[in-house]
């Protein structure tokens, strides 16, 4: 099979090295793709993935027979619309479909219908309706932008005032069209879980349960981010995944059915164990970054065949195998990061952390250097460092030995990643 992969993070460099393992890929393009998928194949690196029409006519040049959508962009753009339509299967939702994650106040309507725990909310388009509401609220307060954000769109906070503020600095259009629209939700409290389902219209698997690290600081302090770091296995109550599954995500695909929108691709649920029960915090859809990382080393599948099986209806009816082994990753972060982040500075060390086969690069904020031969920062989240074992312990202690061995200017990480393993009680 020949495959056109979109994205340039290390959610699809983890990808690409998944799909390489198969004995079933005749090509992998990667569009725009970054240094480590180089390695894997040809790399597009000036496709505008925004351009439905251009991804569409280069699948068609490469004559891919499947179509891989990472990033959650393209989707919203409607890039599986203009893919399908060509007649090449895509894996990932068409436009209407994506609303899920593009749009709070949607995926929020959605769940409604579809009688999926989640916290009550109100969405606001004007600031003084917004700061009305919030005077009277209870904390925590929630407020998050409607829109795309880059994982940056919400703001979760003890004081009033700062979320007012926050209200008022979105529907004024202070990070564009995205906050031009703000939904203010009743606070979860309870750990947070990553479920993610690959699904194919009708059917739907899940695949291993992670959990990330949002904030950028140890302690879970600092501002929120795309994501610091994540492990798995989760020490999980009994049945969860049984129960999102049959309460979430099964629900939520038949009520798109019955609106004409068939979903196929991955739906990811954040999900807060909550004293009440499993409830949604949001929804993706597509592959969580940086859980990508953890959850495809752990995956004993063709990864190529499965996600053929989701883009054109036919999943199998069966679990996924996964293996016992624990995976970590470490998110090596920009100087800046998460606001303005530094770029351009040397990066070295990765060929040292990789004599460890228990060690995994995947690249995500990087680029080749123009004046020499080497790797430079290009982004905020750098690299994931990903380490492997029988036990989360071990698999930890790996990846914290192979960050120490990378070096870039400014280079931040938390030291806490599954440094207290979720045990939740039965």
């Amino acid at each position: 099979m020949r495959v056109l992969l979109l994205g340039n993070g290390g959610r699809e460099h983890a990808l690409g090295w998944k799909l390489a393992q198969s004995n079933k890929l005749d090509l992998l393009v990667s569009a725009p793709g970054n240094p480590g998928l180089i390695e894997l194949g040809p790399v597009l690196q000036n496709l505008d993935l925004s351009n439905t029409t251009a991804v569409a006519t280069a699948a068609e040049t490469y004559r891919a027979d499947l179509v891989i959508v990472g990033p959650e962009a393209p989707l919203a753009a409607g890039v599986a619309d203009e893919v399908s339509n060509r007649g090449i299967a895509v894996c990932g939702p068409v436009a209407a479909a994506a609303q899920l994650e593009a749009s709070k106040s949607y995926a929020k309507q959605i769940m409604t219908q579809a009688g999926v725990a989640t916290a009550a909310a109100r969405t606001f388009l004007d600031p003084d309706a917004a700061e009305a509401h919030l005077a009277k609220a209870e904390g925590p307060f929630v407020v998050k932008a409607d829109g795309l954000a880059a994982g940056k769109g919400v703001l979760v906070t003890d004081n009033r005032e700062t979320a007012i503020r926050w209200a008022r600095f979105c529907l004024e259009g202070r990070i564009g069209e995205a906050g031009k629209k703000i939904v203010v939700e009743g606070y979860l409290e309870g750990p947070e879980l990553s479920v993610i389902a690959l699904c194919d219209g009708t059917r739907a698997i899940p695949f291993p349960v992670a959990r990330d690290y949002k904030r950028v600081s140890d302690g879970d302090q600092g501002p929120n981010t795309g994501g610091m770091g994540c492990y798995s296995p989760v020490d999980i109550p009994n049945k969860l995944v049984d129960n999102v599954m049959e309460e979430i995500i099964k629900p939520v695909l038949s009520t798109l059915a019955q609106e004409g929108i068939p979903y196929r691709g991955f739906l990811y649920a954040g999900i807060v164990l909550t004293d009440q029960g499993p409830q949604v915090l949001e929804f993706n859809c597509r592959l969580g970054d940086p859980e990508t990382q953890v959850v495809l080393p752990r995956l004993d599948e063709d990864l190529l065949d499965i996600l053929g099986a989701a883009a054109t209806g036919c999943l199998p009816d069966k679990p996924l195998r996964i293996t016992d082994k624990a995976v970590v990753n470490v998110v090596l972060a920009a100087s800046g990061y998460p606001d303005k982040a530094r770029t351009g500075d040397a990066i070295t060390g990765i060929d040292k952390a990789l004599a460890d086969q228990h060690v995994l690069v995947f690249q995500a904020g990087t680029a080749e250097s123009l004046n020499e031969n080497g790797l430079i920062t290009a982004g905020g989240r750098v690299l994931n460092v990903v380490g492997t074992g029988p036990d989360l312990a071990t698999a930890r202690a790996t990846a914290y030995r192979a960050a120490d061995k990378i070096d870039f200017y400014g280079k931040h990480y938390r030291s806490d990643i599954a440094d207290a393993p979720l045990t939740p009680s039965p």
